[in-house]
């Protein structure tokens, strides 16, 4: 079963983020894999005290936290993985060899996570990742049930890529998705292309019973636009693509998604178009 990877370092975020993933977990009856990565120049202080075996106090953070969830998951399991190295690297790899269905992560925290993570480790995770990336804020309220998703659609053909995701997120949480018709441009044949693009998304949801709307904005700023709308519909959950068109990229604060994942208020699902060429999530 591929599983849920959740980068670990004990902080109040990345403990967030496995509530965030063990919802997700529990709907689909998926396993999830707590990873946690040694730096030896960063030994938990906030766990170790000195002369503790940090490995052994890691062992047992990790043991209580398997005691608190898993008789909470009646079809799959919850482990934990010890690594060395770069944080980001290590993470990649586990989700890697272990063929992961998503990582989800926290984008703020301590040993590795700390709030620079958010310009080094998380956009390094996020781009390089051979599976969907959630990122989760620690200030975001996990509690709340995934009842809204905003799907925003663009000019690219690889927008629609994230649909069967999207959907199959939506089915397991009964939720409903917010088309976001995106049009960058007053030329009829982008915005028609646009259109076409939301119009197979929308027959998508429709044929898998998914309940949806759809809402087109003029776009200014694409990053606010997004954030904005999902705050006007109370969003749980954006769903994006890690490439958007080049003409709602600002070079100067980086790309869209990366300033959406940093910003978010809201967790962020960024899928890659390199994991629809092999089918895994057709369209």
């Amino acid at each position: 079963m591929r599983p849920i990877i959740v980068p670990i370092d004990f902080s109040d975020c990345s403990l967030n983020a496995l509530e965030h993933a063990f919802s997700i977990a529990k709907k689909g009856g998926i396993d999830i894999s707590m990873v946690w990565v040694k730096q030896p120049q960063n030994p938990l202080p906030l766990l170790t005290e000195a002369g503790q075996n940090v490995d052994s106090v890691v062992k047992a953070e990790f043991g209580r936290l398997v005691e608190k969830y898993q008789p909470q998951l009646n079809d799959s399991v919850i482990e934990f993985k010890l690594r060395e190295g770069r944080v980001s690297r290590e993470i990649i790899s586990e989700a890697e060899e272990s063929n992961a269905f998503l990582i989800v992560t926290g984008t703020h925290g301590v040993s590795g996570f700390e709030e620079r993570w958010m310009g080094s480790n998380a956009n390094k995770i996020v781009s390089d990742a051979p599976c969907p990336v959630i990122t989760i804020r620690g200030v975001i309220n996990i509690g709340k049930d995934l009842k809204t998703i905003v799907m925003p659609v663009d000019s690219t053909s690889e927008t629609r890529q994230k649909v069967p995701l999207t959907t199959m997120i939506a089915k397991m949480f009964h939720s409903e998705v917010h088309i976001l018709v995106m049009y960058s441009t007053k030329v009829a044949a982008v915005r028609r292309m646009v259109e076409g693009y939301m119009e197979q998304s929308a027959r998508y949801f429709k044929e898998n019973k998914v309940p949806f709307k759809v809402v087109g904005v003029e776009v200014k700023k694409p990053v606010d636009d997004i954030l904005n709308f999902a705050t006007s519909v109370d969003a749980n959950l954006i769903s994006i693509m890690s490439e958007m068109e080049t003409s709602v990229k600002n070079w100067w604060l980086g790309s869209y998604t990366q300033q959406l994942t940093n910003n978010s208020p809201f967790p962020v699902l960024v899928s890659h178009p390199k994991e629809f060429l092999s089918g895994s999530y057709g369209f």
